[in-house]
């Protein structure tokens, strides 16, 4: 007895399968990622992903679903990609937020004369446009785990968060 779930490729979509990497290539470039399960198989034919396992019980029948929506994940984000918003607030002390390398630099944090750096993963691609800043990118979890990062650095620490509201907060998630 099998459990198996499909994904759709769309046009202009390749996915090649290199032992237990699966590497997406799209219009927007291409993404790998490593599926690695003794008794899950993913398998790729002309249009169609199938993820399937041999062994139906409840945990193997998760990683079916939740390889199912990573491949997808995948598939959206080389073709339509992903954004990420976040807005800068502050009542009295303005902030001043640059990049630099692969990290988000922010200075006059509640007037702080220390530099505070949030890490940007992967390509994401970040826009600062006076209070609103936008992570752009094909791959979601880096694209999110970024917007974390950006918001727990500017996390007021033994405030009370109903006086103390300023920091960058998500607005809009990938």
């Amino acid at each position: 007895m099998t459990y198996q779930q499909e994904t759709d490729i769309p046009e202009g979509v390749t996915i090649e399968q290199n032992d237990k990497e699966i590497v997406i290539k799209g219009p927007k470039g291409e993404l790998k990622r490593i599926f690695d399960h003794p008794h899950v198989k993913i398998i790729i034919n002309n249009d169609k992903v199938t993820t399937q396992t041999q062994r139906p019980i409840k945990k193997t029948r998760a990683i079916v679903g939740t390889w199912k929506a990573h491949i997808k994940n995948m598939i959206i984000g080389i073709t339509e990609g992903y954004e990420a918003k976040l807005k800068v607030v502050y009542s009295h002390f303005p902030m001043n937020i640059t990049t630099e390398e692969n990290r988000v630099v922010i200075k006059n944090y509640l007037g702080g004369k220390g530099l505070r750096y949030a890490e940007i993963l992967g390509d994401t691609k970040v826009s600062i446009k006076k209070e609103i800043i936008t992570l752009t990118g094909t791959n979601k979890e880096d694209i999110g785990q970024s917007a974390a990062n950006i918001e727990q650095i500017c996390k007021p620490k033994g405030k009370d968060r109903r006086v103390f509201q300023d920091g960058i907060y998500i607005e809009k998630k990938p």
